[in-house]
């Protein structure tokens, strides 16, 4: 059941503070680091792959073109993640029981790691919402949401990324540990990314 669920890939931000650079196109293990988030997206799981992209045209576009994935352009992506949300929510299949919500920004999951949040998921369960945490228990990234959060996404404004919906719904939240910090780490920065890779 669980690997039909729909993956929502937010690709739609500015990377304002790149200073010029687009992070998502920054290479990490011999790919752009938009394509290897729809990559491991598009393994994970047989449903649709529906990637919130910014208003055509954009390079972005181009790293996806010839995967099977839903290129969808977020007209209002400037205004922050939850117009990016309201899209892909819009954008999903009539009667999707539940939904995974993945940052495209994250260079260290893995297919395994969505892997494993999918498998956590039971939509008859008393959780409406399954989060990837740090190996220490911080939450973190991806996140599958219950359709019944659905409407709530339809309403956002801003760039508050669904923070609400998951403060709302704590005790309906099951956080499944990912290894080390991989369910956290973003790089937003040249520094940050020349950091990491003279780390690895």
């Amino acid at each position: 059941m669980s690997h039909d669920i729909p993956i929502i890939l937010l690709a739609a931000g500015q990377s304002s503070r790149m200073r010029g650079r687009d992070k998502l196109q920054e290479i990490v293990e011999g790919e752009p680091l938009l394509r290897r988030q729809a990559r491991i997206a598009r393994a994970a799981t047989r449903g649709a792959v529906i990637v919130a992209l910014p208003p055509a045209p954009h390079p972005r576009y181009a790293l996806v073109a010839d995967m099977e994935v839903e290129a969808l352009p977020v007209p209002d992506a400037a205004e922050g993640m939850n117009a990016s949300l309201r899209a892909g929510v819009a954008a999903l299949p009539a009667g999707t029981p539940a939904a995974m919500v993945l940052l495209a920004d994250l260079p260290e999951l893995t297919e395994d790691d969505l892997n494993t949040v999918f498998h956590a998921v039971d939509i008859k369960s008393n959780y409406t919402i399954w989060r990837g945490a740090t190996a220490d228990g911080k939450p973190g990234h991806p996140t599958v949401f219950a359709a019944c959060h659905f409407d709530h996404f339809a309403r956002m404004q801003g760039d508050t990324g669904g923070k609400e919906i998951i403060a709302q719904a704590q005790d309906q939240t099951l956080l499944i540990p990912l290894p080390d910090n991989r369910a956290r780490l973003d790089l937003d920065t040249p520094e940050a990314w020349a950091a990491w890779r003279a780390a690895r």
